[in-house]
Formats: structure tokens, sequence, C-alpha cells
């Protein structure tokens, strides 16, 4: 990715037109849409101005993204089984990123780990099973393709309430187990 494209999309990132942006580096919207078109290379000078507006550094704005993986296979994940539930951690090492999802499979009657308070939130999908959601004093049932929102302000876990296991895709932000 060229110079130009990455400021563009820099620039776009923080929601800054090309007249905002020039405004706010003291140039004109022709020079900043050289830049970004490649057609005009900055002194080292102006563009770390322009970084400075656009809240990054020279090191940061030229630091290679390594070729980090974005696909993961079944072979990729790392499984904890419990008594009465098991998890499948699906992106490897997800506890340093936002968001941590987890495939969650509750063995016939058993519950999730009970999750205290905490500031974030829950996206659930019932991928197999009916389960009870448990938030505070707060208990729905969800079924197959059903889906559930958390905030984490209550206490909650799950329930299976049938023979069969349940799974659920469970993503939470930020990461919880």
């Amino acid at each position: 990715m060229g110079l130009g494209e990455k400021l563009k999309l820099l620039r776009q990132k923080n929601n800054l037109t090309i007249e905002e942006l020039a405004n706010r580096c003291e140039l004109t919207k022709g020079y900043i849409s050289q830049l970004e078109r490649d057609i005009s290379s900055p002194s080292i000078e102006t563009l770390q101005n322009i970084l400075e507006v656009l809240g990054t550094t020279l090191g940061d704005f030229f630091k290679q993204e390594k070729n980090r993986q974005f696909v993961y296979k079944p072979e990729d994940r790392y499984v904890v089984e419990q008594e009465q539930y098991i998890i499948e951690w699906l992106v490897p090492n997800a506890h340093v990123n936002e968001l941590e999802p987890i495939l969650l499979s509750l063995k016939p009657y058993g519950e999730s780990q009970r999750l205290l308070p905490f500031e974030g939130e829950i996206f659930g999908y019932v991928l197999k099973g009916s389960i009870e959601v448990v938030s505070g004093s707060r208990t729905q049932r969800a079924n197959p393709y059903d889906s559930f929102y958390l905030y984490g302000n209550n206490q909650h876990y799950l329930k299976n309430v049938t023979n069969d296991v349940a799974e659920i895709l469970w993503i939470s932000t930020p990461p919880i187990f």
C-alpha cells in the first residue's frame, strides 16, 4: 500500500474530509488530494504534522503489518473441557483483541460459568439446543437461531434445559474468558 493510500485510509478512519484535514494542517485541499493520489510527496516535517493531526506517529504509520493470520482452522483452536461445559477459543490469543469469540458447548442440563458484572457486552447466537439466558434476576429462553445481547452490568450465565448438547457462539468485548 502506498503512502497516499495509507494517508487517505487514516483520514477516513478519523472521519475527516480532505478540507477538514487540510485546514487542521494549514495546507490546501489540493495538496492533500495530491498526497493521497501519490502525485506529490510531503517533507518529513509536513508528514509528521499530518500524522499528528490524524493521531499517529511516523513510527506507527510506517510499521509494517505482520503477515498476521486472519483465517483460523479447527486445529488452531484451544479447547477446555469442564464438568458442565466445553469452551473452544475460535481465535488463538483472542484475549489480546477487543473481541473474544468462543464456541460454548453446554452438556445436557449443564450451566456455563457464572460471570460477574464487568464493563463490556456479550453477543450470543444459539446454534443448537435450547438454553435459558440468565441475566441478573431475569431469565429468557433461547432456541436454535435465536440470538441474545447482554450488557455486563449484571451477573449472567447460560443453562441448558434439555438432555442434548447445546452449542452457542459467544462473542464478548472485552475478552472475559
